[in-house]
């Protein structure tokens, strides 16, 4: 359907079920200090979120003979679900008092908003018949992949300071 675009969609997959495995183990060697923190594995759901998100709509622009606002109401329901997911486990972990004297929650926030909502605008500009919403769902998921792999860092590297 988008043959310009296949070629950087089969990257993304790719480097987005890396990014997974990369996180899987972060959290398998990191496990015990990950749950002496309330809301860090939250913060391991929310990277799984944003990967697998991105994986999902990258392997859909991949779909053969799609018309583009069958693709349009894919990415935005993919978008909206991600975009709730990562906002619940937010919202859950500004509960925690030691969560928020690290005092990067809005910044955390606005930088998950900026990982998901282009998602479901990319969505919605498909939903137009205009192609240019892949160009905003890519860099939705370069973003997201950009906060998977800050949040990978924390899992791994960050938790043992």
């Amino acid at each position: 359907m988008h043959p310009q675009w296949d070629n950087f969609f089969l990257a993304e997959t790719g480097a987005a079920a890396a990014l997974t495995g990369l996180l899987f183990v972060a959290v398998s060697i990191n496990i015990t200090e990950i749950l002496r923190f309330a809301w860090l594995p939250g913060r391991a759901g929310e990277t799984l979120t944003l990967l697998v998100g991105a994986l999902i709509a990258a392997s859909l622009v991949l779909l053969p003979e799609q018309s583009t606002t069958a693709l349009g109401i894919e990415v935005v329901m993919i978008g909206l679900a991600v975009w709730t997911m990562v906002t619940i486990i937010e919202v859950r972990a500004r509960r925690y008092p030691e969560y928020r004297e690290h005092g990067a929650y809005y910044p955390r926030v606005a930088l998950l908003q900026v990982a998901t909502l282009p998602a479901i605008v990319a969505g919605i500009i498909l939903l137009t018949g205009s192609l240019d919403g892949l160009y905003v769902l890519a860099a939705g998921i370069m973003i997201s992949f950009v906060v998977a792999v800050l949040n990978a860092w924390i899992l791994l590297v960050e938790i043992r300071r």
